[in-house]
C-alpha cells in the first residue's frame, strides 16, 4: 500500500509517497519535469514488494510547496540542497537512487556529495554529462546566463498543454497511454499567479 506524507523543512512542505517495508533496501526515486512523484504511481505496488519507495516531489512541483521564483532559487544546486535535507530529516543513509530527467542532476549532485549514501543508481533518460544535453539547450544556457523577460516569456510553451503531451504521445503507438498522467502534469503547471 502507498502513504502519502508531507514533511515541513524551514518554510517549505515537501510532499513524498511511501511504499514497502522499511526493513528492505530503500529507493529513493526523483521524478522529471515537468512531472511529480504521480509518475511512479504504477512502479511503486510493483516494487514494494522487494524495496521499501520514497518518492517525493520537489518545491515547485505536484503537491510541495510552491514559493515564488522571486524568493526560492528554483537551480538544481538549491533543490539538491533541499532533497538533502529532506532526506537527512527521513534519517536515510543508504538507498538505490532512481532518477528519471529533471531529477537526474539533483540525483547525481547528491550522490557526488555523499557517495557513502548510495547503494546503487537507476537513470532513466538521465543526462550526466553537459554534452549528453544536445543542441537545444544551448539557448536555455544563453537563458540561464543571461535571463530577461523576453526570453522567459519565450519558454512558457514548455508549460503548454500540447508541449506536456507531446512529451507522453511522441513515439508511442496510438492509444496505448493512458491520459491520467499528462492531464495531471497540466493541470500541476497551471499557476495563474505566478507568472
Amino acid at each position: 500500500m502507498t502513504s502519502y506524507h508531507t514533511l515541513q523543512l524551514d518554510n517549505l512542505n515537501i510532499f513524498y509517497r511511501e511504499a514497502g517495508d522499511p526493513q528492505r533496501p530503500t529507493m529513493l526515486l526523483f521524478h522529471g519535469f515537468p512531472s511529480a512523484s504521480h509518475m511512479f504511481r504504477d512502479l511503486m505496488p510493483l516494487l514494494s514488494q522487494h524495496f521499501h519507495l520514497i518518492a517525493p516531489d520537489f518545491p515547485g512541483f505536484g503537491q510541495s510547496s510552491l514559493p515564488s521564483h522571486t524568493e526560492f532559487a528554483y537551480t538544481f544546486d538549491h533543490l539538491s540542497t533541499v532533497m538533502t535535507d529532506f532526506i537527512q530529516r527521513l534519517s536515510l543513509t543508504k538507498f538505490h537512487l532512481y532518477v528519471f530527467d529533471y531529477g537526474a542532476p539533483i540525483g547525481f549532485r547528491i550522490a557526488t556529495a555523499h557517495p557513502n549514501w548510495i547503494a546503487g543508481i537507476i537513470s532513466q533518460n538521465g543526462n550526466i554529462y553537459q554534452a549528453g544535453l544536445g543542441a537545444k539547450w544551448a539557448a536555455r544556457q544563453d537563458f540561464w546566463d543571461h535571463p530577461t523577460p523576453a526570453k522567459r516569456d519565450s519558454y512558457r510553451t514548455a508549460f503548454a498543454p500540447d508541449t506536456i503531451k507531446g512529451q507522453y504521445l511522441t513515439g508511442t503507438p496510438a492509444n496505448s497511454v493512458s491520459p491520467d498522467g499528462y492531464t495531471l502534469d497540466i493541470a500541476y503547471t497551471y499557476r495563474p499567479h505566478y507568472a
